[in-house]
């Protein structure tokens, strides 16, 4: 069969409807003032420069005026901020020296991740894209329709293991180990951010509502760090970048 005979009508070198040009979706990236690494935008902490003179967290990247990106862990940013490197680093990145960090910047940083993780699960409440309730969870996540498993610092470890065989039932990965994600906060504090009564396990029914999440929640526990060789943080495959492939709308 010719290029000209295929039933599709297209020629064999060229691309199906829709396909044509089509281009890797480009990932804004920046360096790190402080290891000078480069990252995506998404997965750094802006560091504002105020009209003051002041230094301060932009995690939305939003602020206007000169900016500067960090991607180290809190205990890192400390014994940067003790040793003058991150005066250093700003210095050249704002390009001046006139600037103020304040002592309680690693806590302002920390705050503002958690804000951002709790109003991003918020919003995702509010557009329908989550769940809450054990049986409801357990329902969804046996049937493969839960994209990201979440369960409060103070849930049940009882709780915590059912719903994580459902979520292994539904997604055919039984004695892989793979487990929801227990994040640094209480259900009290989840049940404040999402408007629910006693919320204490979370899954994300869309992928592209997960993504977010999982960008937000990652940011957050990449800078708290853990020190007990235990990281019931670690994001493994409920990760950005490996939701990213299931999303369409990956990003906040």
């Amino acid at each position: 069969m010719g290029n000209d005979d295929r039933p599709d009508g297209l020629t064999a070198d060229a691309e199906p409807p829709g396909h044509a040009g089509r281009k890797e979706r480009h990932v804004p990236e920046r360096k790190c003032v402080l290891s000078g690494e480069k990252a995506p935008r998404m997965a750094l902490v802006r560091l504002a420069l105020g009209p003051d003179g002041s230094v301060a967290p932009d995690v939305r990247a939003k602020a206007g005026g000169r900016g500067a990106w960090i991607g180290v862990d809190r205990a890192t940013l400390e014994t940067a901020i003790a040793k003058g490197r991150l005066k250093g680093g700003l210095a050249r990145a704002f390009k001046t020296a006139t600037f103020t960090i304040p002592d309680d910047l690693p806590d302002r940083i920390e705050e503002a991740l958690r804000r951002a993780t709790l109003d991003r699960l918020g919003l995702e409440a509010r557009a329908g894209t989550l769940l809450t309730g054990s049986e409801k969870i357990a329902e969804a996540a046996r049937r493969g329709n839960v994209a990201m498993l979440i369960h409060a610092a103070d849930a049940a470890a009882d709780g915590n293991r059912k719903l994580d065989q459902a979520l292994r039932v539904g997604r055919e990965e039984q004695g892989s180990g793979a487990r929801g994600l227990v994040i640094p906060a209480n259900r009290a504090i989840l049940s404040m951010a999402l408007g629910r009564e006693n919320v204490v396990h979370i899954a994300l029914i869309v992928p592209a509502a997960a993504a977010r999440v999982a960008q937000a929640l990652g940011r957050w526990c990449d800078f708290i760090g853990r020190d007990d060789g235990d990281d019931p943080c670690d994001m493994g495959s409920q990760g950005p970048s490996a939701l990213r492939d299931e999303s369409e709308g990956f990003g906040c």
